[in-house]
């Protein structure tokens, strides 16, 4: 499995002094929603709130989510994050030595979850060309990319979209072919769906997978992402329709973290049933962000999500990524290095520009650009 992006200049970062850029994390500034933080729960008013949650999920929780998706209750699985969920979902379907199609570049640790669970995660450039251009993603030839890494070992494919990192969002024709080329050949599909809630360009919007191919997806979402939860560590899974196989992830998740906590899945329900207002502002307060940064890198804007992709090759010297890194970290600036999201993104920078407030992130904008030369 891989180590931590950061293990080779972590000393240096822990030696930084005064502001730092933490543009690397994928997190927000904002705080989640009035009465859904964790200080505004009581246990004068919620008798039992540090003990046990249910296994599978609160009552209430599950009760938001059913309204939310419109699913059969008996396919929701409330998950320890979006990470807990997929980690579950992949530990019921595969045997050591399947393989995982992963379109890249992807969220950094599918690749490690895949192999945690005894797979073979294999890298399908899509979103992005390993050149840097488009990826199949813009063209003809969808099917031909994906079987071009499909063997007889392939058991699955992962998806992210609103993409990290990229910022891009699949239309509905990509996906109705992925789909129906996941039929042919029979193969499970993973919909990390966490960043629905963040579409910004004109004309485009999120698609699940849920809706189009429920006898095979296994679709996951988050509320770290949707409404600023990321340490409560709360997620959830919408499961294929065939009822022995939801059985299988459920034992699965219950022998590795055996409940998401308790106090966190109440504050997700209320966030779910009445942090709609929070929401539209955070949309709105992200997408002014991702333009401004765009526009100061020079790069066009995200059509979804909470990141911008950058190609570093033109400033890489003989020490490639570890010097640029070391160069960031010099000026205070942290980014993560495109290695993480694919074999073939080694020369590529991740920005979130949502990762602290709006002045600051443009003060580190100014400082990437810099030393981009841009």
């Amino acid at each position: 499995m891989p180590r931590g992006v950061f293990s080779t200049v972590a000393h240096r970062i822990a030696a930084l002094q005064g502001e730092v850029h933490p543009l690397h994390i994928g997190d927000t500034w904002l705080e989640p929603a009035a009465g859904c933080c964790n200080d505004d729960l009581d246990t004068r008013a919620t008798p039992g709130l540090h003990r046990y949650a249910p296994p599978m999920g609160e009552t209430d929780l599950l009760d938001a989510i059913v309204d939310r998706r419109g699913v059969a209750r008996s396919r929701v699985i409330v998950t320890a994050g979006a990470t807990g969920g997929l980690s579950a979902a992949l530990g019921a379907v595969l045997a050591p030595g399947d393989e995982v199609l992963l379109l890249a570049p992807y969220w950094p640790l599918i690749r490690g979850i895949v192999q945690s669970q005894r797979g073979v995660p294999v890298d399908v450039p899509f979103f992005v060309g390993p050149d840097g251009g488009p990826g199949p993603l813009d063209g003809d030839d969808v099917e031909a990319v994906l079987d071009a890494r499909r063997t007889e070992r392939t058991v699955a494919l992962y998806l992210n979209s609103p993409n990290n990192p990229t910022g891009r969002v699949l239309p509905a024709g990509v996906l109705d072919r992925i789909v129906a080329w996941a039929r042919r050949h029979d193969l499970w599909l993973l919909s990390d769906e966490v960043y629905e809630d963040y579409v910004f360009a004109p004309g485009l919007r999120h698609e699940s997978l849920a809706d189009r191919a429920p006898e095979r997806t296994f679709a996951a979402w988050s509320f770290s992402k949707a409404y600023g939860m990321a340490g409560n560590r709360v997620g959830y899974l919408v499961a294929p329709e065939e009822g022995e196989l939801v059985q299988e992830v459920r034992k699965v998740a219950m022998h590795a973290y055996y409940a998401a906590p308790k106090g966190p899945q109440l504050t997700a329900a209320r966030a779910l049933r009445h942090g709609g207002e929070w929401l539209s502002g955070a949309r709105d307060a992200y997408a002014r962000a991702g333009a401004a940064a765009a526009a100061r890198l020079g790069v066009p804007e995200a059509q979804g999500g909470t990141f911008l992709f950058l190609d570093a090759s033109p400033v890489l010297d003989e020490r490639g990524m570890q010097g640029l890194l070391e160069r960031c970290i010099d000026r205070n600036l942290l980014v993560a290095p495109g290695a993480s999201f694919g074999e073939d993104y080694a020369h590529f920078v991740r920005v979130c520009f949502t990762s602290a407030p709006p002045a600051q992130v443009a003060r580190a904008v100014d400082v990437l650009a810099e030393i981009l030369g841009r």
